[in-house]
């Protein structure tokens, strides 16, 4: 009797085609053998697979077949490791260092918290040698496979290049390579600005990020793309004093709250000709002191998404 291709029959057809006899006439072991393993776990698999015997009398590939069905008898899918199965969720140790505090919390694979955020003030002197030991104690007890850190100054390839807020010694110094080296996991660094960027804008047109705390932090973005190191604050502002110089928190000390905001409606003006941005946000610790009427392409943002954003710098 000639052979004949058939398609796979059954309530869960498959999309390739067997060898049989004449179609509804298949052998009674083939058909038995195709709803005995749509009963498996791995059977689902298998019975998606294209049977091709090529002759009904060849027992050897019958016996064959049998003996691969019969011993899923014994087989437990219940005893599957499933969290090997599972993709893995990876955690994030988001680290945001400041001029006044370092801050810590712990994200999941999206960027939403899993922790609360803590904190520790910034020592001073603020030499790694002091920080390091603070961030290690914030870090105790969380569990995270990943770790991202904000840094308040220019960074590169995980290099803190400078810091001007902090110590001389941060200058050049391997942040990224310590952290891993110490708590094991793999470090990404960038400027603490940018990252609150990243946890702020919208990734449309012309976005700029303004930080204002201890230093006067930036970060621009173009459709979402980061302008790395802009380092706004040290340019020049007004009366030969840079933003910082102006709006930095030792700024509002000498001069007041009042006269600070007054400073910062100018600046905002100069940035807006200078940048032409779609919008600019305000962050950073004294963003909840400000008091003056921001222009409608102007708003605060919260000073957690300094950790928030995070999670940008592994995606």
């Amino acid at each position: 009797m000639p052979l004949q291709r058939v398609s796979c029959a059954g309530a869960n057809p498959c999309h390739c085609s067997r060898v049989g006899g004449r179609a509804g006439s298949e052998p009674r072991w083939q058909q038995w053998a195709v709803d005995r393993l749509a009963h498996q776990w791995f059977g689902f698999w298998i019975s998606r697979l294209c049977f091709k015997v090529y002759s009904i009398d060849n027992h050897r590939h019958i016996s064959i077949l049998m003996t691969l069905v019969s011993s899923l008898d014994s087989f437990d899918a219940k005893q599957l490791d499933t969290k090997r199965l599972d993709t893995k969720q990876l955690n994030t140790l988001a680290i945001d260092i400041g001029g006044s505090g370092i801050k810590v919390m712990v994200l999941d694979e999206v960027g939403q918290p899993l922790s609360k955020r803590d904190r520790l003030d910034t020592p001073d002197p603020a030499q790694p040698s002091a920080i390091l030991p603070i961030i290690f104690q914030l870090a105790a007890g969380k569990e995270f496979d990943r770790i991202s850190v904000g840094f308040p100054g220019v960074v590169r390839q995980g290099r803190t290049m400078t810091a001007v807020n902090l110590h001389p010694d941060w200058q050049n110094y391997d942040l990224q390579k310590r952290l891993e080296d110490k708590l094991s996991a793999p470090v990404r660094v960038a400027n603490d600005a940018d990252i609150q960027g990243f946890g702020a804008i919208q990734g449309t047109g012309v976005e700029l990020v303004v930080t204002l705390g201890t230093g006067f932090g930036s970060a621009l973005f173009v459709d979402g793309t980061l302008v790395p190191n802009l380092e706004l604050g040290h340019h020049p502002f007004r009366k030969g004093d840079t933003y910082e110089e102006q709006l930095g928190r030792a700024a509002m000390d000498e001069v007041g709250k009042a006269k600070w905001n007054r400073r910062l409606e100018k600046a905002i003006a100069k940035l807006d000709r200078a940048f032409n941005y779609q919008v600019l946000y305000l962050g950073g610790g004294n963003a909840k002191e400000i008091t003056i009427d921001l222009p409608d392409n102007v708003q605060t943002v919260r000073n957690v998404a300094g950790l928030l954003g995070g999670i940008a710098l592994w995606k």
